[in-house]
Order: structure tokens, then C-alpha cells, then sequence
């Protein structure tokens, strides 16, 4: 799907696009999002973004991991933007805090099947865990740039970390106005669809509060209202009884859910509250608009007019990922995957409610390399989020959608030059209040000397864990990142990762990994240890 400001080849500029060869049929991009020079023929092949990098620009913000406390307006007191560098040194993309890809992935993985490298897509696997990145105080972003060596040949990766603000479950917040819109299809009746998702909004309507509403959509061949846009309070009863009232019938006309529930949340449309459609389906269309682009006009008009927006919540062993994800782009929210209690009650009671709560709107980050010390550099995932670098600062061109207490990772793998010492890449993430739609900037730098140790060598586990998950994913759509150790070795070096924090989900990752090396067969060769930090947060 492509994003508004990216549909022009004249927009795009000369914006680097070439594809991994064994994924020219899937339609993802493999390079870096900004605009490209030229590249040779090694690099077409491996996606990396070859190109003399920029002078350091002039941006907002300090040192490395620092956010510049007066934002946009204290870059521009003029009235004129801050100075950029030349656009072709720039990666630009909108912020996506979707985490399904990974969840389907280990759903795949754990059921003896190698996940469809369309399916796989980095930033997802990446997002899948929360660094311990600093929180701001206010609501705006923390901007938090390292890094460290991987491999031979100058080649490092530079990891660029957002952070939003936690929400206070106890302290104030808007209202949320939620329409839920439920398949029951009949392929929702396998165990672990339609059974999960009904336990997950008897969960959820325990912990909204009384002043929040819900709705509800069930869809099959048609769609039908089960309960218009109510508030909580003493309808919790009415609610639960309509949530188990609901059984699988035929077919699946995701278009006619989507249109429904669209209709229920612009009906009961709350000024000053959270408007949100949640879609849970397998995403599995056969009736009706089976293409997404059908839908994604509804969607895109109710997000500009009302500012609802749309959550994708996957269930299932088979389920439409490609699909989910171009409705939810388009409606400006995210998606998750869940194939168990374990997994709904995360989504449903840990993060659901407190992220009603948005710290930012239409979200975009731009990263300048210096070209003084770097020669290539290249994003590792986000080629469906890409922005053109000139719609940076456009804020009629849609970002990404940030709720409260999200992280927000991007990995580059970048090259620098032989004996090159200083700046390396500022990153700048622009938003726009949820309340008032004022713009604002926040930045971080990074320089090589961040850069000096290796990644596996006695680095922090939290930048550990960013490369592992990248690599995995990255080896799942048949890459070959700059640096990569191979499963096997990725595996035991997440196993220790667990060993040292106690973590579950990293022991999740750990298996999952292995789960893969085995259906990839024997070969690779694990790597040694490093000594690491322990007692990060993942999850």
C-alpha cells in the first residue's frame, strides 16, 4: 500500500528502491527510505544504500541521546525551518508501532512452517520489544541514538530509539469511543479464533472505565450492529451478553464489517475522545470487496473528517497479514497478532486501555548521515512506511499514529569510512499534537565514537536484542545484512540474553529461532559469547 506523499515518481525524487531479487514477486523493498544516488551492482543485489553522505546538518538538538526540549520551535523562531542537509543523504519514513508480523511469524513457526518472507517485515520484529529508552517528561518524544560494530569492513549498526511518556491508569485521559467489528465467518469457529476474541473483550469491558464507550460489529456475508456506541458505566452487563451472544455463521465480507463499523463510530462520534475502530479477524476476505483498496477510501475519510482511526487485532493459523496491514496504514492505527490468553490478555488489559491515551499524530522520522564519516547506510525494514524526504515537515502527508508508553526502534546498517572520526547521523522525529495538531520536532546525533565497541562483544543485551531480532527477520525474507551471524548463533546469543534478565518473551524469541534454524536445516556455524549488561525491560 502506498502512503499519501509517496505516489508520484516525481515526489519520490530519485529515493533509493531496489529489491531483494528472491522478493521482487512479494513487492518489498530492501534499501533505505530517503532519496538515492548511485549504486553498483553488489548493491542492488543486498539492498544497502550506497552513497557519499552529507555534510553534518543543521538540526534541532544536542549530543548523542538527547532531545531538544524546545521542539520546532525552537528550531525555527523565525518562522523558517531549520536547514537540512541534501536531500540525498536523508531516510525518511512515517513511525509504525505494529507488532503482528512477529506475532504470525512464531504462530508459523511453532506449527512447523516457514512464515512467508511477504509476511516478515523487520521494524514488526524489532517493535516486538520495548528498550529501556529514556521517557520524556512531557508528552513529546526522547530521541536516543547508539550503536556498534558488526562484522568486517567498517560496517556498524546505528540504532535509532523514540520513546512516548507512559499512561497514568489512574490519572485522567480522554474518553474512548471503540467499535469493535468481529468476524464470524465460519473459518472464525477454529479453536483459537473467535473463542479468543470473545474472551478478550470480556476482558477488556472489566477494565475501561465508565465514562469510555464500546460498540459492536459482527460480520459474516453481512454485517450487523449488535450494540451501538454505549458508555460503559452500568452497561457492562448489556455488553458482555451481546460479546457472548456472538457465534460463527458463513462467509467472511470484510468490506461490509469495515462499513458498519465505520457507520457505528461516526454515529456516536465524541468530540475530545479517542475514536477507534478494532477490527478482529483473520482477515481471510472471500465475499465481497476481497482487495483492500476497495476499503481504504472509507477508511482514509473517516480518519481526515472524524479522526478515527483503526486498530487490527489477527487471529488465526491462516490469516490475511497483508490485507490487515494496508487497512490499518490507511486508517493511521496499528495491528497485533494473538494466538493465546496469554497474548489477548496483553493486548486487550495491558496495552488497549492505556494506549486509548495518543501522545502524537501523523509521527515521521528523518535521519541526515554525515558524509564525512559515512559511505552507505541502509534501513532495515520500514520500506512500506518509506515518506518522501521533501514531505518531512508537509503535515498534510500521513505519519504514524503514537499512543502512550510506545517505543519506537529503527536499525540501520551503516558503513563508515576508513579512519573517519565524528558525527555520523542526527534523527529528527516530527509530530503533531493529538489536541491542538501543533507541530513539533524533537532530535538526537550519534558519532563514531559510539561506535567503537563490537555488538556481540560486551554491549548493552537491549542493543543485542534490537540485532538479533533484525537479523531473524531479516534471514526470514532471504537477506544477507552486513554482519549477520546466522541463526543457530542468534539463538544462543538470545538464550543468554533470557538467562541474564529472566525474561520471558526473549525466550520465546530464543525458540523461535531455533524453531527456524531447524526448518532451514544445518549449517551455520554459532559464534561466541559476549559479556552484556542484564536487567533491560523487553516487554
Amino acid at each position: 500500500m502506498e502512503r499519501q506523499g509517496k505516489t508520484s515518481a516525481g515526489r519520490r525524487g530519485a529515493r533509493f528502491s531496489a529489491t531483494v531479487a528472491a522478493l521482487l514477486a512479494t513487492g518489498l523493498a530492501a534499501g533505505g527510505c530517503g532519496a538515492g544516488g548511485e549504486r553498483s551492482s553488489a548493491d542492488h543485489a543486498t539492498g544497502e544504500k550506497a552513497r557519499t553522505a552529507p555534510a553534518a546538518p543543521t538540526a534541532p538538538g544536542g549530543g548523542a541521546g538527547t532531545a531538544n526540549p524546545e521542539g520546532a520551535e525552537g528550531a525555527a523562531r523565525d518562522g523558517r525551518p531549520s536547514a537540512a542537509p541534501a536531500p540525498d543523504y536523508l531516510s525518511t519514513f512515517a513511525l509504525d508501532v505494529d507488532t503482528a508480523s512477529y506475532g504470525y511469524a512464531r504462530r508459523t513457526l511453532a506449527e512447523g512452517r516457514l512464515p512467508d518472507p511477504a509476511t516478515v517485515r523487520p521494524e514488526e520484529f524489532v517493535n516486538s520489544f520495548r528498550p529501556d529508552y529514556p521517557r520524556p517528561e512531557d508528552n513529546g518524544f526522547s530521541v536516543t541514538l547508539d550503536g556498534a560494530r558488526a562484522g568486517q569492513d567498517g560496517w556498524s549498526l546505528v540504532r535509532v530509539g523514540l520513546a512516548t511518556r507512559a499512561a497514568d491508569r489512574r490519572g485522567e485521559r480522554p474518553p474512548a469511543a471503540l467499535t469493535f467489528v468481529v468476524d464470524v465467518s465460519g473459518s472464525m469457529a477454529e479453536p483459537g479464533r473467535l473463542d479468543l476474541v470473545k474472551e478478550s473483550l470480556g476482558l477488556l469491558a472489566d477494565e475501561l472505565r465508565d465514562d469510555d464507550s464500546i460498540g459492536l460489529v459482527a460480520f459474516s456475508d453481512e454485517a450487523e450492529t449488535r450494540l451501538p456506541l454505549t458508555r460503559v458505566g452500568d452497561a457492562r452487563g448489556r455488553i458482555r451478553d451481546a460479546v457472548d451472544a456472538l457465534a460463527t455463521s458463513s462467509s467472511t465480507n470484510v468490506e461490509a464489517g469495515v462499513r458498519t463499523g465505520y457507520d457505528v463510530a461516526v454515529a456516536g462520534h465524541r468530540e475530545g475522545a479517542t475514536n477507534r475502530v478494532v477490527l478482529l479477524s483473520d482477515a481471510l476476505a472471500n465475499t465481497g470487496a476481497t482487495e483492500a483498496g476497495t476499503i481504504l477510501e472509507r477508511i482514509e475519510a473517516e480518519r481526515k473528517r472524524y479522526g478515527i482511526t483503526l486498530f487490527g487485532v489477527g487471529v488465526g493459523s491462516d490469516y490475511g497479514d497483508a490485507f490487515m496491514e494496508q487497512l490499518a496504514d490507511r486508517g493511521d492505527g496499528q495491528t497485533t497478532y494473538v494466538s493465546d490468553t496469554a497474548q489477548a490478555r496483553k493486548v486487550f488489559v495491558d496495552q488497549l486501555p492505556a494506549h486509548v491515551e495518543l501522545r502524537a499524530r501523523d509521527a515521521k522520522a528523518q535521519v541526515a548521515f554525515d558524509r564525512r564519516t559515512v559511505e552507505r547506510f541502509r534501513l532495515i525494514g520500514y520500506e512500506n512506511r518509506a515518506v518522501a524526504d521533501e514531505d518531512f515537515r508537509d503535515d498534510r502527508v500521513d505519519g504514524g499514529e503514537v499512543g502512550a508508553g510506545h517505543t519506537v526502534t529503527a536499525l540501520y546498517a551503516v558503513r563508515t569510512r576508513p579512519g573517519a572520526t565524528g558525527p555520523v547521523a542526527t534523527a529528527t522525529v516530527r509530530w503533531l499534537d493529538p489536541a491542538t495538531r501543533a507541530p513539533h520536532e524533537r532530535s538526537g546525533s550519534v558519532g563514531t565514537a559510539a561506535l567503537a565497541g563490537d555488538i556481540w562483544g560486551g554491549g548493552h543485551d537491549s542493543l543485542q536484542l534490537t540485532a538479533i531480532t533484525a537479523y531473524f527477520a531479516d534471514a526470514l525474507r532471504g537477506g544477507e545484512l552486513p554482519g549477520a551471524p546466522g541463526l543457530a548463533a542468534l539463538a544462543e546469543r538470545a538464550e543468554s540474553i533470557a538467562g541474564r534478565s529472566g525474561s520471558a518473551v526473549v525466550r520465546e524469541l530464543a525458540a523461535a529461532v531455533r524453531q527456524a534454524n531447524g526448518l532451514r536445516g544445518p549449517g551455520e556455524e554459532p559464534s561466541g559469547e559476549g559479556e552484556s549488561k542484564a536487567g533491560d525491560p523487553y516487554s
